[in-house]
């Protein structure tokens, strides 16, 4: 099978993106497929890399990938051009039976290029556009969930028109302090990796964390802190076609949770310092709750009309022992310290195993796809 593994992105998840593809890349069985690496710079041009490249990360297993700028290997896509044209370098074609976007965050999660491979007529790992987007949004997630009657944390949601009228917005701070309490925990909707994500025990630090959440997009959510534990469940298969076979079959795996040294799980603890979190596998929590957690993260996961891959996030209250749903991330870490990777091999899936999953899941829902009339 040809497999284009796409990487990088013009997101502030970029460099993590060099570290998961590297991470796939390695588990890739290279016997059994072709691999082509096309790399998304920061500014979103894409480049075909190398075969060294993919050798390079294959001997050396703490390397990421880089991307290589040569202005002779500039990727084209062409519309409609399917596995054998939609890509190209210089009028080369790039075969390609599956497209996997490693891509965290902007224009890799939220559906812009999902789309993209929908009008190439390209097999795609991951979620469809629908369900990528809407996950992409925080708060369009807690509406759909809290439709379909899931646990979630209070929240109140603040768009940058409001801050046109100060008199508003300072209203509307008021109202989330009054009705959530501080602490409170401020956060873009629409940002990965706890980018832009800050905690604020008064009004002083909640102003600072409002202006630094608007950096990254132009809709806010306030939470209100929960003295939670935080737990884990990685969920595969396609919550809307599924047909039986173990790829396409909604199965959730064994929980883990998360144990932050730092004040909560922000970008370093996940991605820089390597004693940022311990991370505890299987979650030390009992069978009745294991079960829950499975439970409610393949609904969540089904509510959205998740496929492909996802890790479902929760909240554990310390205080009340209720079970809240926090977040789903469509394109998980794939990292070597990534919890979606480890939680699925504590089930007994290794991460080869997981990788031909997906492949096997992306083709067949493509397959489906082209039975469908799209005109008369």
């Amino acid at each position: 099978m040809n497999i284009v593994l796409l990487y990088g992105g013009k997101s502030g998840e970029h460099e993590v993106a060099l570290r998961s593809a590297a991470a796939v890349a390695r588990n890739i069985d290279c016997t059994k497929h072709n691999i082509n690496l096309i790399g998304i710079t920061k500014s979103g041009l894409w480049y075909l890399q190398p075969k060294v490249e993919l050798e390079r990360i294959k001997k050396d297993q703490n390397a990421a990938f880089e991307i290589i700028e040569d202005d002779t290997q500039r990727v084209s896509v062409i519309p409609g051009g399917g596995k054998e044209h939609a890509f190209s370098v210089n009028g080369t074609d790039i075969p390609c039976d599956v497209a996997f976007p490693v891509l965290h965050g902007t224009f890799g999660e939220d559906g812009t290029i999902q789309g993209l491979f929908e009008m190439a007529d390209i097999p795609y790992v991951g979620c469809a556009c629908l369900s990528s987007a809407l996950t992409m949004d925080k708060e369009k997630t807690k509406a759909i969930w809290q439709q379909a009657g899931l646990p979630i944390v209070p929240y109140i949601c603040i768009e940058r028109s409001d801050l046109a009228d100060s008199s508003k917005y300072d209203k509307i701070l008021e109202k989330a302090v009054e009705t959530l309490n501080f602490p409170l925990f401020v956060k873009p909707c629409c940002a990965g990796s706890s980018d832009g994500a800050s905690k604020a025990t008064n009004m002083k630090e909640l102003s600072v964390a409002m202006l630094d959440a608007f950096q990254w997009d132009d809709k806010v959510l306030i939470e209100k802190a929960i003295n939670a534990r935080e737990i884990e469940c990685s969920v595969t298969g396609n919550s809307v076609t599924s047909d039986g076979s173990e790829a396409t079959s909604v199965r959730a795996y064994i929980p883990g949770e998360i144990a932050p040294s730092h004040t909560f799980y922000d970008y370093d603890a996940k991605y820089n310092d390597p004693n940022g979190a311990n991370l505890l596998i299987p979650a030390d929590i009992n069978q009745e709750m294991i079960e829950k957690v499975r439970k409610i993260a393949v609904e969540a996961y089904s509510a959205v009309d998740a496929a492909g891959l996802s890790r479902v996030d929760f909240f554990l209250d310390k205080d009340t022992g209720k079970l809240y749903l926090n977040e789903i991330n469509t394109m998980p870490g794939f990292t070597a310290i990534s919890m979606f990777p480890k939680l699925c091999l504590a089930a007994g899936t290794s991460y080869p195993e997981l990788i031909e999953m997906l492949l096997e899941e992306a083709r067949a829902r493509a397959k489906g796809r082209s039975l469908l009339k799209t005109s008369r």
